[in-house]
């Protein structure tokens, strides 16, 4: 006879702990419902992101100049003392032939001298020390060894040098990598979240980026402040590329990044400056004061000085302000001031 039993049912603490956990899922989901809308940053949430992000890459490619500049620099210097070191053997290798030269006459005459043939299958240096011998020597030879001495000791203090700027030139390639790499992560995060907004946003800010560079660059009042000498060329070099784009580690002729175009204008006027916006900034005679600043003037931004412009006259400062902005007019109160620099 089949068995009938009243199912089992659940118990109080088992359904309150089913209730309690459906009412925080519902809530959950009420509550993302609800963040879902807010969780899309709007097109002004979107600006000041992205400028925060293309000041970081600015940082950061001002380093990345910094390591470019330093890693020419070693390769020449490298380039020098190998060289330096080529002809220091050549004329180390002149001098052991002397040397040898004179063990050979000595030898054909049946009077080659012992300490000459230690010389030659050892160490002048150990040879030197042997103050014994130094009596078996002549005027000559001992002359001869010890220019010899001299250039052995210089060229291993060249190798030694030369060693040492390779260690560096391998770690600044790749400091130089990994400067790159951040300046590309940091415009990457940009781009995304410009890719974040719909096309009329994009338009409506590439408008307003492009009204500002306008009337930046043609409507400017730079009063009656004229450049003179080679700050004046300068700044007229800078001139005659407004509107040229920013772009990272550019220093012309047709885009620049920040130090880029202040170091490339200077050029134009005959003067080489530093790369470098940190640089640049320890170059020149300082000046504090914005009243005292003149045309072509180097203007330093920010604490650690990562931006830099020219001195345009009337409180203006002519820049490559960042990357997705063209060289152009700028107020000195748009960015935090510290101080110009005069060539």
């Amino acid at each position: 006879m089949a068995s009938h039993r009243r199912p089992k049912q659940p118990s109080r603490a088992r359904v309150t702990v089913l209730t309690t956990a459906a009412a925080a899922a519902v809530v959950l989901s009420a509550n993302a419902a609800n963040a879902a809308p807010s969780e899309k940053p709007n097109k002004d949430e979107v600006k000041t992101k992205v400028d925060k992000l293309y000041q970081e890459a600015e940082q950061a490619t001002e380093k990345l100049d910094g390591a470019k500049e330093k890693q020419q620099k070693l390769q020449k210097e490298i380039s020098a003392l190998q060289d330096n070191v080529a002809r220091g053997q050549e004329a180390l290798n002149e001098l052991r032939d002397g040397l040898g030269s004179m063990a050979s006459a000595q030898y054909r005459t049946g009077g080659i001298d012992p300490s000459v043939a230690l010389f030659l299958s050892s160490d002048p240096d150990d040879f030197l020390d042997k103050a014994s011998a130094m009596d078996q020597l002549s005027a000559q030879q001992v002359e001869s060894l010890k220019k010899v001495q001299e250039k052995q000791r210089s060229l291993a203090q060249q190798r030694a040098e030369a060693s040492a700027k390779l260690k560096d030139l391998a770690d600044t390639r790749a400091e130089l990598a990994r400067k790159k790499k951040e300046v590309q992560g940091k415009l990457g995060s940009a781009q995304k979240l410009l890719n974040s907004l719909t096309a009329q946003e994009k338009a409506a800010l590439a408008t307003k980026e492009q009204e500002r560079a306008t009337r930046a660059s043609e409507r400017v009042d730079l009063g009656n402040s004229k450049g003179s000498g080679r700050a004046g060329a300068a700044f007229a070099a800078a001139q005659s590329v407004i509107g040229a784009p920013y772009v990272y580690t550019h220093a012309g002729p047709s885009s620049f990044d920040c130090s880029g175009l202040t170091s490339w204008a200077y050029a134009q006027a005959g003067v080489n400056i530093p790369r470098t916006s940190e640089a640049q900034a320890s170059y020149g005679t300082r000046i504090y004061s914005q009243s005292d600043l003149q045309v072509g003037d180097l203007v330093i931004f920010y604490g650690d000085q990562h931006h830099v412009g020219l001195y345009a006259g009337n409180g203006q400062v002519l820049h490559a302000p960042h990357t997705g902005a063209v060289v152009r007019y700028e107020s000195i109160a748009n960015m935090p001031f510290q101080f110009g620099v005069r060539i």
